[in-house]
């Protein structure tokens, strides 16, 4: 086993944006707020500028610095959409709310891109599309399947043969595949960075290293207890994703959190640039072990995949990603690996974010499954509203349900992926 991905933190290249640290002040003392909010990502981000904006007065209190866990180390890939697809949902939920579904995660995308132009982050936004590309010729039907179901509720996507692939990415390993328009790229943490600006300017209060402590009912509010400080608040929403352990029972075992792994090249040279992923275009594969891929904004070729379970890094899954690398872009590879890095992100079981309401004015919204960016910009909007104005929220309320093998998870989830590495091997679709 490596290292703890929370030793890469500020070392990260992402953090070299013109979106600078926020530098909040820890809490100290006692406050009185509207709407707490436990988690300095993009949910709870997201979530504090439309309360701020709707004139409601949010507090936010992230146990490190804005941006520290899955925010700001994913790949910055804005992929809207669900891992489920649009006829799945109808079946799952019905016509109603399979319909509100569809349109709130198939709009997420532009619930991004809007909030970037609206306040001027400096993100290095390019909305040149997504890419999901067939693996195998057996991964192929499946994606042509996802791709007419958009191309049904009026989404320009496109259908893209092995050629058209190649010719759109610079690797020609790829059976065919699908464009869809809606999506993009930027740099994640600076766009964190950018949504607290925003958030702070329109009147929130964030505080950084401040991990809350305790959560308590008192009356017909909460408190919450930091080292240096107490918040009493109306109303309470946790948004720590896979870095909430101790705070609610139950909540940690709710979800199982594993590393997104990713490595970037040092900056390519400019023929390299305008043939390998050029113009902003994103891609992930079809494997249940999947790579994604992107251009950074300053030439680097990045490529992302899941690692293991818990904090700590297995240095096996990073050379394998290293590997790949190697694989599908050897002209990139030879420039070697300029920056490896890692961080956790929460999976559920069922594939789908979490809403929970376990008390009275408390609620909980995490589990993205690796399209953090645009479902959590949606959601943190949803949820925002729901508090702010009373909307229904679109995605169910359900109970927190720890997994009864939680404490077995790292061998059955070490079990999975040898299953899934078979499958991926055999040609399966996700």
């Amino acid at each position: 086993m490596g290292r703890s991905a929370d030793s890469y933190d500020r070392a990260l290249w992402w953090g070299a944006s013109d979106e600078p640290a926020l530098a909040a002040p820890p809490l100290r003392g006692t406050t009185d707020t509207d709407v707490a909010i436990v988690g300095g990502g993009f949910t709870g981000l997201v979530t504090a500028l439309h309360l701020a904006e709707a004139g409601l007065a949010p507090l936010v209190l992230e146990a490190r610095h804005v941006g520290f866990g899955a925010s700001g180390r994913n790949g910055g890939q804005v992929i809207p959409g669900l891992k489920y697809d649009p006829e799945a949902l109808l079946q799952k939920f019905g016509p109603d709310r399979g319909r509100a579904l569809i349109d709130l995660v198939g709009g997420a995308a532009d619930a991004v891109f809007d909030l970037i132009e609206r306040h001027r982050i400096r993100c290095a936004p390019r909305r040149a599309g997504w890419i999901q590309a067939a693996h195998s010729e057996r991964a192929l039907p499946a994606v042509l399947n996802r791709a007419r179901q958009w191309q049904e509720r009026g989404v320009g996507v496109s259908i893209l043969s092995r050629d058209e692939v190649a010719a759109r990415t610079g690797t020609s390993l790829y059976h065919g595949g699908w464009h869809d328009p809606r999506a993009g790229g930027l740099n994640p943490l600076a766009y964190a960075r950018g949504l607290g600006r925003a958030a702070i300017a329109a009147g929130a209060h964030l505080f950084e290293e401040s991990p809350a402590l305790s959560l308590t009912r008192k009356g017909a509010g909460w408190e919450i207890r930091t080292p240096e400080g107490l918040v009493r608040a109306k109303r309470v929403l946790i948004a720590t994703n896979a870095y909430g352990e101790g705070l609610l029972p139950g909540l940690a075992q709710s979800i199982l959190p594993v590393q997104s792994m990713l490595v970037a090249t040092a900056p390519l040279p400019e023929d390299l640039r305008a043939r390998l992923m050029p113009g902003g275009v994103v891609l992930s594969e079809t494997r249940k072990l999947a790579f994604y891929m992107r251009q950074s904004d300053d030439g680097r070729l990045v490529l992302g995949g899941r690692g293991a379970v818990g904090p700590m890094e297995d240095g096996r899954l990073m050379a394998a990603l290293e590997a790949g690398l190697a694989r599908i872009f050897p002209e990139a590879a030879r420039f070697g690996i300029a920056q490896r890095w890692s961080g956790q992100l929460a999976l559920t079981l069922d594939g789908l974010p979490h809403l929970h309401a376990p008390e009275p004015g408390l609620q909980v919204l995490l589990g993205y499954n690796g399209r953090g960016i645009a479902l959590a910009t949606a959601l943190g909007r949803m949820v925002a509203n729901h508090l702010a104005h009373g909307e229904e929220p679109v995605f169910p309320v359900t109970p927190i349900r720890p997994l009864a093998w939680h404490r077995l998870r790292e061998p059955v989830m070490n079990a999975g992926i040898r299953w899934y590495w078979l499958k991926d091997r055999m040609g399966f679709a996700s």
